[in-house]
């Protein structure tokens, strides 16, 4: 049964026993207390942001570090986090962090170009880490930064390895044994080893070098925007390969790693797979294992693989901004699954939508979905005030490089959405932005304060969610109703955020509507282009679509990758998308569907992809 269809069912009972049984929902990006990046500050930039992310289940908590928190997260059920100040913690504050668990203890590793600790903690939670060696050994064959700019243009000489271990991932295998995977770089490999855990750790291996980015035979390993291949300028760049992370499943090493880059919408995740830990891994046809080009989340690279404590697998991810700074980025997370034949993916269909958190095992991960839609989408929104070049229309526009900027940060600043109709409305997600807040550091008077309510008739109000009391920053706070309610009419009222401005990127309405759900769309033709990295896939667009999914895999019943489009993008009004994301030597099949807060589509007919 479909998860939506469980959510009907259990709302049909009585409100008591709905609100009790119910599953809870979520939905990206990741509703934490995002921390104020202080990088910039002497530049004036003040943004909050969350990369890089890793989530270990450790006893029975969930455990999430990213780069430059001073700090981390931990949960019961993967929705309420809560953010722990530690006791030790790299002055340098930590990057793209390794973090693994032996069942007893949790290891704490952070990026680095020179020797530094590794951290060890029981129990976490309290923020209590020791020592489990003050200082790693030097990777062996590794120059120093110093050294490394000595070399200039042309690169190391053979037998040297660049400044590190960067971007680390510590992987312990079923027999006790540790290795070491690292590396971030447009020009060298990753780089793997094995480890002997005892303090203070050595190397047992020298250092092997792993596969590079071959961005002529992998069409999503090309960096920009939509794979472009270069900055929108037209200059060429060379991508990116970063964020290692392994996971072990039915006897067999998948070795992950982001490409082509963080910046941009093309960031996604890809694998490698072998028989033992240090290989020798082959490219997966099947890649990327992790996708979100399109929608309001836009990337899913780097990040990390984990089992929830119900066996269901998920992918973490770093989606991107880049409003006030190249780097200003957030985390998402994908359900997943392995088949049969040792294909991994995760699924972004539907991935900006709310999402249901399973409390048990799930087969299907799409089947997660709740079926509730963006009912802001551009409906007609009015505020209490507004600046120039910022209006209202800015905050439902699912961008969120756009955003409604108010006259001023005060208590009682409103913003008001007429969903036409009265609709069902479940959850809203406030997406605050920050437009020259002026805050790069963290303190106990940063938090977020806003009451929901909702209308009929515009005229009689009633609370939808109220956050008067909240104690936390919450710059993408996800709220569900207790119950869903028929509202014509919703707002936002201000109470308290940081910094000095108000702004609002999307103030997203979740639900549904009455109605048939639209058409399927007509498949017209997928053709493949003589590279074989690129398919131009043609379609005609149907009436009543809020959207549409292009869809495509190597089968017609695993299309695992999907390109989001709302109806009134240019793209989507022609029919026709072209995707760049393909593998060269890999036949494709392809497919549509259309959605509207009516329901999904019925699929299209497929169109094979063939590679010749």
């Amino acid at each position: 049964m479909r998860a939506s269809l469980v959510l009907a069912v259990l709302a049909l009972t009585s409100p008591a026993m709905a609100q009790e049984i119910r599953p809870r929902t979520w939905a990206n990006q990741v509703d934490v207390d995002y921390k104020y990046n202080f990088e910039q500050t002497h530049r004036g930039i003040s943004y909050r942001t969350g990369a890089d992310p890793v989530i270990v289940l450790h006893r029975d908590r969930y455990f999430l570090f990213q780069t430059l928190a001073d700090g981390y997260w931990t949960s019961a059920d993967l929705l309420d986090w809560s953010y722990v100040s530690p006791n030790k913690w790299p002055f340098e504050s930590n990057v793209a962090p390794a973090a693994r668990s032996d069942g007893e203890r949790l290891y704490l590793m952070q990026s680095a170009f020179e020797p530094r600790p590794v951290l060890v903690s029981e129990h976490p939670e309290t923020g209590h880490w020791d020592w489990h060696t003050r200082i790693l050994p030097p990777v062996p064959g590794a120059v120093s930064r110093n050294e490394e700019g000595s070399y200039g243009e042309g690169g190391l000489p053979e037998g040297k390895l660049p400044p590190g271990p960067w971007d680390p991932d510590l992987f312990i295998d079923d027999d006790g044994r540790w290795y070491l995977y690292w590396g971030s770089s447009n020009h060298y490999p990753l780089y793997a080893a094995e480890v002997d855990p005892d303090p203070p750790m050595r190397f047992l291996s020298e250092p092997i070098a792993l596969h590079v980015l071959h961005p002529d035979r992998h069409g999503w390993e090309r960096f920009g925007e939509d794979h472009s291949g270069g900055l929108p300028d037209g200059t060429p760049i060379r991508p990116y390969m970063e964020g290692a992370w392994m996971t072990k499943h039915g006897g067999r090493y998948y070795l992950q790693y982001g490409a082509p880059g963080t910046e941009y919408n093309a960031y996604a995740n890809g694998a490698y797979v072998g028989d033992g830990p240090l290989g020798p891994f082959e490219y997966a046809p099947w890649n990327p294992i992790s996708y979100k080009p399109g929608g309001f989340v836009e990337g899913a690279g780097h990040g990390s693989t984990f089992q929830d404590k119900h066996g269901n697998w998920w992918n973490t991810g770093t989606p991107w901004l880049g409003h006030n700074w190249t780097f200003e980025r957030r985390i998402a997370m994908f359900p997943g699954r392995f088949e049969a034949d040792g294909q991994m993916w995760f699924t972004s269909r539907f991935g900006d939508y709310p999402q249901v958190m399973p409390d048990g095992p799930v087969e299907d991960p799409e089947r997660l979905f709740t079926g509730w839609f963006p009912l802001s989408y551009r409906a007609p929104a009015e505020a209490s005030s507004a600046q120039p070049e910022h209006g209202p229309e800015h905050a439902v526009d699912e961008n969120t490089r756009t955003y409604w900027l108010a006259a001023e940060n005060a208590e009682g600043q409103t913003l008001t959405i007429e969903l036409g109709s009265a609709k069902t409305v479940h959850a809203v997600q406030v997406n605050y932005a920050d437009h020259e807040s002026g805050v790069y550091r963290e303190s106990p008077d940063i938090r977020t304060r806003f009451r929901l309510s909702w209308s009929e008739d515009g005229e009689s109000w009633t609370a939808f969610a109220d956050l008067s009391d909240s104690d936390r920053d919450r710059p993408n706070a996800y709220v569900e109703g207790a119950t869903p309610v028929p509202a014509r009419f919703l707002r936002y009222e201000h109470i308290e955020s940081p910094g000095a401005n108000l702004a609002i990127a999307d103030l997203r309405v979740f639900g549904t509507a009455e109605g048939p759900a639209p058409a399927a769309p007509a498949l017209l033709g997928v053709e493949r282009s003589a590279d074989q990295l690129n398919a131009t896939v043609r379609f005609r667009p149907v009436g009543g679509a809020l959207g549409y999914n292009v869809r495509w895999g190597l089968t017609p019943d695993r299309l695992t990758h999907t390109y989001q489009l709302y109806a009134d993008e240019p793209r989507a009004q022609a029919g026709e998308l072209e995707i760049r994301a393909l593998n060269a030597g890999v036949d494709y099949v392809f497919a549509v569907e259309a959605f509207s807060p009516s329901g999904v589509s019925e699929l299209s007919e497929t169109r094979a992809a063939p590679a010749t």
